[in-house]
């Protein structure tokens, strides 16, 4: 939604700057300077990178256009659910949620809380850590390590659609030249016509420059810094999940486990603490 509502303020105010000023805007309408800027784009982007880099990308590019799903709603579910099996723990022992996290989409504990059962990223990551967690005796400080591994690989392999667009962004004010080049070339060889057509003909290679650094800045730039910012969300669940496990595993109950998890969230998004010992009791209750 603010994907589209920025690109129509950024086409409003070019096109209707240069409309007040008295440009026609039909000028600026150039289909083959589009088409050797936006294929010379397609073609270094295919070229610089491998086939897992490119299907990372298609992939998150519709993203793109959807709101953030990390919001308060999620979050509360997250630490709902973390309460719920560490509570469990206490109360009946390690062995009792072998059932849960072995099958979650079978569980009626992880069923309560269809948004976290929704991303199986944050699933996998919850029930592997528990599964080690049983296994034995853990070292806390040996397992915040393998979960900063296992966040900072999560990190790099969501980075790679960003650093593919920032690079299509970086080299479309240059293919912009490119193309300008090449109008420029037309013209010089079309420099037996009448001072009035090579003007048009120079307006229209200099267009090339105009579409390559508005295309770059305007539109696919502004896609890596979103798909920063999901990326940064996407972690935080993450970040909670660790220190919620990691606060139970150094002998927190359950309640001031899930208040450590709460606190490395971002503010704009973190249920406050009587939000969630209201949810807590409420589930408590249940």
């Amino acid at each position: 939604m603010f994907v589209i509502l920025g690109y129509i303020v950024v086409v409003a105010a070019v096109l209707g700057g240069f409309a007040l000023a008295g440009g026609n805007i039909v000028v600026l309408f150039q289909p083959l300077e589009v088409l050797m800027i936006g294929g010379a784009a397609l073609g270094a982007f295919i070229a610089g990178n491998n086939g897992k880099a490119i299907k990372a990308t298609m992939q998150a590019l519709p993203t793109l256009f959807k709101g953030s799903r990390y919001n308060r709603a999620l979050y509360l579910e997250l630490m709902l659910l973390l309460f719920a099996l560490l509570n469990k723990i206490r109360s009946d022992g390690m062995m009792a949620i072998e059932g849960d996290i072995e099958q979650p989409e079978q569980s009626e504990l992880f069923s309560k809380y269809p948004l976290v059962l929704a991303d199986h990223h944050m699933l996998e990551f919850i029930t592997d850590y528990l599964r080690l967690m049983m296994s034995g005796n853990m070292d806390p400080f040996q397992l915040e390590n393998l979960m900063d591994n296992e966040i900072d690989t999560h990190h790099a392999e969501a980075e790679v659609p960003v650093h593919c667009i920032s690079k299509i962004a970086d080299g479309l004010p240059a293919f912009g030249i490119v193309a300008a080049v090449m109008g420029v070339v037309h013209t010089m060889e079309s420099v037996g016509l009448p001072p009035a057509e090579l003007g048009i003909l120079i307006a229209h290679a200099l267009v090339g420059t105009f579409l390559g650094i508005l295309l770059a800045y305007g539109f696919i730039a502004p896609l890596a810094g979103l798909l920063e910012q999901k990326l940064h969300e996407s972690s935080k669940t993450f970040q909670c999940i660790k220190v919620t496990l990691l606060a139970s595993l150094n002998g927190y109950p359950p309640t001031v486990a899930v208040e450590f998890g709460r606190k490395v969230l971002f503010s704009t998004e973190r249920p406050t603490f009587m939000e969630l010992e209201e949810q807590i009791k409420q589930a408590k209750s249940r």
